[in-house]
Parts: C-alpha cells; sequence; structure tokens
C-alpha cells in the first residue's frame, strides 16, 4: 500500500502542469556545441523558451523536425527565444547522431537527455511502456509561464513556422494587454480587442 500511495503523489506531482501556471525548474545534462553541459529551466529566466520533446535520436520523423528548427533557430532567436530538444536518450547518443546525421549537424541549440524520463513525465509527454516521449511542443514565457503546449501521437510531424507563429502571437498578447490574435494570425495582422460591442459582430 505505501508503494502505491507513492506512486500516486509522483503521478499527481508530474502531471499537474498547467496553462498559465509557473513550471517547475529543472536540471538536465544537454550536448550543446560540442560539449556536455548541465542545464537549467532558470538559466533562461527573462527569455522565451521553446521545448521541442520528441521520442528518440536516430528516426524518422524527428530528424526533419530537428532540421526545420534548427533552419528557422535565428528567427525564434529574432522573436526573443531560445529552443531546447529534449528526449529520453542520453547526450552520448546525442552526440553520435549530431556527429553522424547530415539533419542533426545543424542543431546549434541545447539537446537536453532525459534518460530517467523525469522532465518528460514533469510535462506530461512520457509513455512509461515504452520509456520514450510523445512530441510535445510547450512556449514558456519570460517568468517561467507556460503559455501554449501540444502533445500529440509520435507519427505526426510538427511544423516549426507554426511553432514560431504561436511563439510571435504569444509574445503580441503578453506585451499589448487587452488584444488578443485571431485564427492564423501573423505579425502585423488585424488584432481583437475583446468586448460587448464586438458580441454577435464577428
Amino acid at each position: 500500500m505505501g508503494g502505491s500511495a507513492s506512486g500516486l503523489i509522483i503521478s499527481k506531482r508530474y502531471f499537474m502542469i498547467k496553462i498559465n501556471s509557473k513550471v517547475d525548474d529543472f536540471s538536465l545534462e544537454a550536448f550543446h556545441n560540442e560539449e556536455i553541459k548541465k542545464i537549467k529551466l532558470s538559466d533562461y529566466e527573462g527569455k522565451w523558451l521553446v521545448m521541442l520533446f520528441y521520442p528518440a535520436d536516430f528516426t524518422f520523423i524527428c530528424p526533419t523536425e530537428l532540421e526545420e528548427a534548427a533552419e528557422n533557430y535565428k528567427e525564434f532567436q529574432k522573436s526573443g527565444a531560445e529552443i531546447l530538444s529534449v528526449s529520453t536518450d542520453t547526450v552520448f547518443a546525442h552526440k553520435a547522431w549530431h556527429d553522424q546525421s547530415p539533419a542533426i549537424k545543424k542543431i546549434k541549440f541545447p539537446m537536453l537527455a532525459d534518460p530517467a524520463g523525469k522532465v518528460c513525465r514533469q510535462f506530461g509527454a512520457y509513455i512509461e511502456e515504452e520509456g520514450l516521449s510523445l512530441r510535445g511542443t510547450f512556449i514558456i514565457d519570460p517568468n517561467g509561464v507556460l503559455k501554449a503546449m501540444e502533445i500529440h501521437d509520435n507519427s505526426i510531424g510538427r511544423s516549426a513556422k507554426e511553432i514560431l507563429r504561436k511563439l510571435r502571437a504569444a509574445k503580441f498578447v503578453k506585451e499589448h494587454e487587452g488584444l488578443v490574435c485571431p485564427a492564423s494570425w501573423e505579425p502585423g495582422g488585424k488584432t481583437l480587442k475583446p468586448g460587448l460591442d464586438l458580441v454577435g459582430k464577428i
């Protein structure tokens, strides 16, 4: 009974991440710029952060996603954001993949290693039976507050440009209190100011 209760507490702790809540700090090893280093969420305080969880190195969809993220990395940085990729592989697997794959060689952002699944569980992306992560995308604001999240089946690849669009929308509404972004909003596009005068007129 004691073990079950403990397991229940752990499950509740790991799956409490919610939109507009502050994300608990974490620390993981990462492969970055040919080095192994420790990365903490709190290292990015004051910046927007995009976290890309994926199932595994040396697979099929994953390199296409991460290559696209790498090719758009400067655009994310122009928007004041950093990218962290996360999988349950070790930092040594990340290095080997980076050395071998032309797509992964393009990556300049940290590749976090979560072999114990601690952070994957924290974000609700861990597949217990497989020891892998689902494809999860999380956008965290400069105060460490979760602003957008998406988790889906591992057979469906993501679009870096759509993630960038969501980041820009999240940044816009944070910087322009009282305004919201309608469907498919892009920077420079029309926004809305919610109020009774709009009810039934859209």
